[in-house]
């Protein structure tokens, strides 16, 4: 099994930001609103770990009742993601704040869904994130936690980059390589989930390099 190796939490480098959002995210990105529409999300939303500010232009024309708070920790995620929200003419319904995703500045039980697509792999400790995402979530609110799956060997995740990677440049095929070397293993995340207290929480291999760690939070 491939061992799990871990990369940068926070990608703050400006240089390195610009080639992250440059990347082709469109697929997984439609896939991700998609499957929280079919979860019912809806209403105030927490977009956590943000990047460049992709899932929330996407998914405010999608979702009229959507209102979201986009958290980042990386500044230069933080003036791409403005930019970008900026240009979609959502500055009312989008909220940009800085943040620490393993310890959040939100009330518990405020935000009637809470969603995250690939951030678990940058955190030595995802199980935070995971305990943080469900304090902040009402009950019978929507969770959608998507993440990238480690390959269970190298030649598996040389595969991946070739298929997935072809047309990117050297430095973001390193960084998608170093990106699923860093994520978790569907058991991994299960078990993580249990430790965090997410009752109810189902994991879904979504496709060959992506899984879901979804649920609606249920009254005690």
């Amino acid at each position: 099994m491939l061992p799990r190796r871990l990369e940068p939490e926070v990608m703050d480098d400006p240089q390195e930001a610009v080639s992250y959002e440059a990347m082709d995210h469109s697929e997984p990105n439609a896939a991700f609103i998609e499957r929280l529409m079919e979860l019912g999300a809806a209403g105030r939303m927490l977009d956590v770990g943000t990047g460049p500010g992709h899932i929330p232009a996407l998914l405010c024309p999608r979702i009229a009742s959507s209102r979201i708070v986009a958290l980042d920790h990386a500044m230069a995620m933080l003036e791409l993601a403005r930019r970008r929200v900026r240009q979609a003419g959502l500055a009312r319904r989008v909220w940009l704040v800085r943040g620490d995703a393993k310890a959040m500045p939100f009330a518990t039980g405020c935000f009637d869904a809470v969603f995250s697509n690939t951030i678990l792999h940058h955190l030595a400790q995802p199980q935070w994130l995971l305990t943080e995402a469900w304090r902040v979530l009402r009950p019978g609110g929507v969770l959608l936690i998507r993440d990238l799956m480690r390959p269970v060997d190298a030649a598996q995740l040389e595969s991946l980059v070739r298929h997935h990677a072809a047309g990117a440049d050297a430095s973001q095929r390193g960084m998608f390589r170093d990106s699923l070397h860093a994520a978790l293993r569907p058991d991994e995340l299960e078990r993580l989930a249990h430790e965090a207290g997410l009752r109810g929480a189902e994991v879904v291999i979504d496709s060959d390099r992506h899984l879901s760690l979804q649920c609606r939070h249920r009254p005690r």
